[in-house]
């Protein structure tokens, strides 16, 4: 049973749209996947519906809230959320007004750097969807200003480089509620690199933090095990998955990270049994 609960499309910044996405899970093998956009639910709907021909695959729908902590950030992975919710969608639109302000000032900081970037060739990169610094490398990289999407971070656009921009942000307690607030279960993404990290659990699980995403990219036998055992320490679920964003290249395929079904199926329990609380 192959699960991968943490995948990206053109909702965000992924590059196969929510369909494309779905069919190669389901080429892949794969039995549950998650879709997990940055600030958008866009792309829920439409990967359910093309779920529906492919009977041995079950998506979850969800979101990832990208928050801030200081000096950095963390990410909010919510599963299982009401994707009609008003009072998310509303908070995840002003989140992505947020990105396209960003966008701007990081491409009025490359011009500054001899780097011309069209903002319409970044929408269209977007493809509509939620506009992220991925689809600045992307233009940066079809502009011959850099040899690979990865230098654009490395060099220009991360947290560190000389064309980063701050955005409009929720702190990870505000992001917990949220996922809360819309029948979800937040699970707190790419968790090992996080400062003071336990510290951080405790403060976001008195808020409805239910996981840690322990498999994940990257993530070594040592790194997963600390990550298990902190979410057993404090009864946490655990999760993982691929962070699959179509970019090609040498990154990690869908399904690619051996997540157990184990956590899948736990989700799933808890969120049933939530379902069942909610409807008695």
């Amino acid at each position: 049973m192959k699960v991968d609960l943490h995948i990206h499309s053109t909702a965000s910044d992924g590059r196969l749209t929510p369909e494309d996405v779905v069919r190669l899970a389901a080429k892949n093998g794969l039995s549950v996947i998650a879709i997990t956009d940055h600030d958008s639910v866009d792309g829920i709907a439409v990967a359910l519906a093309a779920a529906e021909s492919s009977p041995s695959l079950r998506v979850i729908s969800g979101v990832e809230i990208n928050t801030d902590i200081p000096n950095g950030e963390v990410h909010i992975l919510g599963y299982f959320v009401d994707y009609k919710n008003e009072e998310l969608k509303h908070a995840l639109k002003a989140l992505r007004h947020s990105r396209e302000i960003r966008a701007r000032k990081m491409i009025a900081k490359l011009g500054e750097l001899g780097m011309e970037v069209a903002w319409q060739r970044v929408r269209e990169l977007a493809g509509g969807g939620s506009v992220g610094r991925p689809h600045i490398a992307q233009a940066m990289l079809e502009q011959g200003y850099i040899p690979s999407l990865q230098e654009a971070f490395t060099k220009y656009i991360g947290r560190n480089g000389p064309a980063y921009a701050e955005r409009e942000r929720l702190s990870p307690e505000e992001a917990v509620k949220l996922v809360v607030r819309a029948g979800g279960l937040p699970v707190l993404a790419h968790p090992a690199d996080t400062n003071d990290l336990e510290k951080l659990v405790v403060r976001l699980k008195e808020v409805g933090l239910v996981g840690l995403e322990a498999y994940y990219d990257g993530y070594g036998r040592k790194t997963t095990q600390r990550l298990v055992q902190l979410a057993n320490k404090y009864g946490l679920l655990t999760s993982g998955g691929s962070d699959f964003h179509g970019l090609g290249g040498d990154e990690t395929p869908i399904g690619g990270i051996d997540v157990p079904w184990d956590c899948a199926r736990r989700l799933i329990a808890v969120a049933e049994q939530r379902e069942k609380v909610v409807t008695r």
